[in-house]
């Protein structure tokens, strides 16, 4: 029986399968089902098929997942193979922004944050429970950003405020004079921009700006490289009409800038190069702006757009999109504001909905 050869030939064996193979040989019997399961089995399929990243900066990202669940959520990904239910409704329209930190989902409604443990019930349905609310602005949270001790929000009464997610201390920095439209926080440094047309550094340690940058127009998008420089690498285009640039952007590496907006084209840029220069673009087929983006640090891409509740999946090594998923119908309409993605689910926030695609294994899998 094959059960009966040595380790080291069925792993042999086992290595010229491909996964679809694979998935029905473990069907076969309890003992090949143990064996086959085994990340080892499945190590080469996985650096071949995985669209959504392994490791992040030589760390497994995923270490709780085994590798055959992430090979088949991953081609599930790939075709859009997936299950669309709203996790959050609201009545009134807002500008939602939203984080993901493990099982935890932040979510801001208004002039509050919202903090959600995430979890499955035993029916495997995504479930949602209301564990902490954080507040203290007295307009809308237009973004916020997280740290592992802290919240960084921003607000459109000009307010920065820095809570605390382990107790229910707060800080206010000295802010801006008209509304925050942007965040991001790393290694203790905060960055800050706002429709006064300003950006500004502050250092964890104090609540006035260590530096301010006077710019010629709103700052729509912020971000902090890896490296933590704060140098100017200068300017990605002026050719920008008046209050339409960049709306949202992702330093992927210290050298790989990300960045999508009103043009509607992604956009990566390599920073290495003098002058900084765009590498690789994506166009938005329907001509529609991109308000947020994601990217996994392997090969996909999630956008999206402002019109029709519209999130499209891409593939870096293609041009054109791989699946698109339209959250709202054509009477009513709504960009998406923000969204993030873990290994088996996809958030995209729009005006008066959280919606939750699921890519884990369901009935209509392409696997067995």
């Amino acid at each position: 029986m094959l059960s009966n050869l040595p380790e080291e030939v069925l792993y042999q064996i086992l290595s010229n399968l491909d996964y679809k193979s694979l998935s029905r040989l473990s069907q076969v019997c309890r003992t090949i089902h143990q064996f086959v399961n085994r990340d080892a089995v499945w190590r080469k399929i996985a650096k071949e098929l995985l669209n959504t990243g392994i490791t992040r900066h030589g760390r497994d990202i995923y270490p709780h997942v085994p590798l055959k669940e992430r090979v088949k959520m991953s081609q599930n990904w790939y075709n859009g193979v997936c299950k669309i239910a709203i996790t959050l409704k609201w009545k009134i329209k807002l500008l939602p922004w939203l984080q993901l930190d493990g099982d935890a989902l932040f979510l801001s409604q208004a002039a509050e944050i919202g903090a959600y443990h995430l979890r499955q019930d035993r029916g495997g349905r995504h479930t949602r429970n209301l564990v902490a609310v954080f507040s203290g602005h007295r307009g809308d949270v237009c973004r916020f950003t997280l740290t592992d001790s802290h919240l960084i929000s921003g607000g459109s009464d000009g307010k920065i405020l820095v809570h605390n997610r382990r107790g229910h201390g707060r800080v206010e920095l000295l802010g801006h004079n008209q509304e925050v439209n942007c965040l991001d926080a790393r290694g203790g440094l905060i960055v800050s921009g706002s429709r006064d047309r300003t950006a500004r550094i502050w250092t964890s340690s104090s609540t006035v700006p260590r530096d301010t940058v006077a710019l010629y127009d709103r700052v729509w998008s912020v971000a902090i490289s890896p490296a933590l420089s704060c140098e100017c690498v200068s300017s990605l285009g002026e050719e920008f009409r008046r209050g339409a640039g960049v709306l949202d952007m992702v330093f992927e590496t210290p050298h790989q800038l990300y960045t999508c907006g009103y043009d509607t084209y992604i956009r990566l840029w390599d920073l290495r190069l003098s002058p900084r220069k765009c590498v690789m673009e994506w166009e938005e087929p329907h001509d529609s702006a991109l308000y947020c983006l994601q990217t996994d640090g392997n090969h996909m891409i999630a956008s999206g757009s402002s019109y029709y509740g519209v999130v499209r999946l891409w593939d870096k090594r293609q041009s054109k999109c791989l699946k698109y998923f339209q959250l709202t119908t054509d009477r009513v309409s709504s960009p998406v504001y923000c969204l993030r993605f873990s290994s088996s689910h996809l958030y995209a926030a729009i005006a008066t909905a959280l919606h939750a695609l699921d890519f884990r294994r369901n009935a209509q899998d392409l696997l067995c």
